[in-house]
């Protein structure tokens, strides 16, 4: 693995990859799962290492770092582990009238050298995550961390090569322009993860390629809350801590409240103490609270301070990239906070009549990669659920459904393309090939002879008649008994039949 910077590196890299997955030796399982075995070391070995480039990069807390991190990834090698056996087999399909005495199933295949783009907020994860489906589902592979994480960065420059096979996984550092060379290269899968406008020029390279690509976007995600809650005070607690967790600089953090005028009044009283529980009475001086990632993403953000009006928080520090965790009420759907994702520790709240108003709100803007609905009334659940499109969606809590990898996690339409976690990670780089195996049973073969030439329209009934879709009303496991006692039959007729014969 090494750092490139160069069009020429890349092609020669990109070429000895093609050539290291071109021996097959990704493809094995056992080879897969040391690979995996090792990451998993690397991760381990290094977790303090780790938990300083990212205190480092943008002061994220131990905890977190632990928690979001390191565990989660350390969590999704352990679920491929367990099942990469049970992904990697064949799967059958069910079976025809046309098929009974054949084989169809599916087999997963690796798309072969894939790029993997990732992100800065959290460095660890989003990098790595989509790195182990990669692995797990027998790719090659390329990894370009985020430059806005240098630290991180350099770290996985320096240590991965140590656990990894040199030859077919390797990490590449640069800034934007060496992405820009990367994405002019030929590769076989990309992932992305990143804002919405990187996001359009990685489709647009890959699409010029005929590369098919998961882009793992963002967005406003909406949060709808209304005072039907038995406990009021936990809700905003769940709702503050998403939203505040990597001082704001989530992909799926809250990025605006919905709310009725009663669970309105509820913030003001609880919003203060909730956030004083968390960071004390001078969040700046909290080891539980980060910094905001650059200079540039902070003036972005101080410029969201004079929408609406500031219920808590408000106070910035440039030199240290410190935004408070703050709270904007009397928010206008036309004031600069609403007009983009906010991704910093900023909390807008509008107030809306009911459930209706909130739908009608959240349809009138692109698809979120994340829908929120803290609620217990009747019926307001299934409305939303039923109403609305996103990406996922989370009820009485937010975040937590990242953690759940039964779960696929990816956005929809402007909130991103494809999923990732748990085996759809393992899906998300795999082709599912089609395969079919026929027989040489000369009794379907009599059957099947109605498709040769010379053509009738007796005969074209008579093969329209046995290709017809029909409903199954057999029990599931029914037609393995058949297929058992129809090649029994089909023999001894055919024994009969040569019998005869001779």
């Amino acid at each position: 693995m090494s750092s490139t910077t160069t069009t020429t590196a890349y092609t020669d890299l990109i070429s000895r990859t093609r050539r290291s997955f071109a021996t097959g030796r990704t493809k094995d399982i056992t080879f897969r799962k040391n690979q995996l075995t090792a990451l998993y070391r690397f991760l381990v070995d290094n977790e303090s290492l780790i938990v300083s480039a990212l205190n480092e990069d943008i002061r994220k807390p131990s905890f977190e770092t632990r928690m979001a991190e390191i565990d989660f990834c350390l969590n999704d090698i352990r679920g491929q582990l367990f099942n990469i056996d049970e992904y990697a087999a064949r799967k059958a399909v069910p079976k025809t009238l046309v098929t009974i005495a054949d084989q169809p199933f599916i087999q997963s295949e690796p798309y072969g050298l894939v790029l993997i783009i990732g992100a800065w907020n959290y460095p660890i994860q989003v990098t790595l995550s989509p790195l182990i489906g990669a692995i797990a589902a027998g790719n090659a592979a390329i990894v370009k961390p985020s430059e806005l994480s240098p630290k991180t960065a350099e770290l996985f420059r320096q240590l991965i090569p140590k656990y990894l096979d040199n030859q077919c996984y390797h990490i590449v550092l640069g800034d934007a322009e060496d992405t820009k060379q990367l994405l002019t290269e030929k590769f076989d899968y990309i992932f992305f993860t990143g804002s919405n406008r990187v996001g359009r020029c990685v489709h647009q390279s890959a699409a010029r390629q005929l590369t098919p690509a998961t882009l793992e976007l963002g967005g406003k995600s909406p949060l709808y809350i209304d005072d039907s809650l038995p406990d009021m005070e936990m809700g905003w607690r769940r709702v503050l801590w998403a939203k505040m967790i990597n001082a704001g600089q989530t992909c799926v953090a809250p990025d605006y409240v919905l709310c009725t005028a009663g669970a309105r009044k509820s913030l003001a009283h609880f919003a203060a103490k909730v956030l004083a529980q968390f960071f004390g009475d001078n969040p700046k001086a909290s080891p539980d609270f980060g910094r905001i990632v650059s200079d540039r993403h902070f003036e972005r953000l101080a410029k969201f301070l004079t929408s609406g009006k500031i219920l808590v928080g408000g106070d910035t520090d440039i030199a240290d990239r410190y935004i408070a965790p703050t709270i904007l009420t009397d928010v206008s759907p036309d004031d600069a906070v609403m007009q983009e994702e906010i991704f910093g520790p900023i909390l807008p709240v509008l107030v809306v009549r009911d459930v209706d108003a909130a739908i009608d709100f959240i349809n009138a803007r692109e698809k979120p990669l994340t829908l929120y609905v803290f609620s217990t009334a009747d019926g307001v659940v299934d409305k939303i659920l039923n109403n609305t499109s996103s990406g996922s969606v989370c009820v009485n809590d937010a975040m937590i459904h990242l953690t759940v990898d039964a779960l696929p996690f990816g956005g929809v339409g402007n909130s991103g393309i494809g999923a990732y976690h748990g085996k759809y990670s393992f899906e998300t780089f795999s082709h599912q090939k089609s395969v079919l195996i026929r027989g040489y049973n000369p009794v379907l073969e009599w059957v099947g002879s109605k498709r040769y030439p010379p053509y009738s329209d007796n005969r074209l009934k008579r093969l329209l008649r046995l290709l017809r879709k029909r409903k199954s009303y057999v029990p599931k496991n029914t037609i393995y008994y058949l297929i058992f006692i129809f090649g029994f039959i089909s023999c001894f007729i055919y024994k009969a039949i040569e019998d005869y014969l001779l």
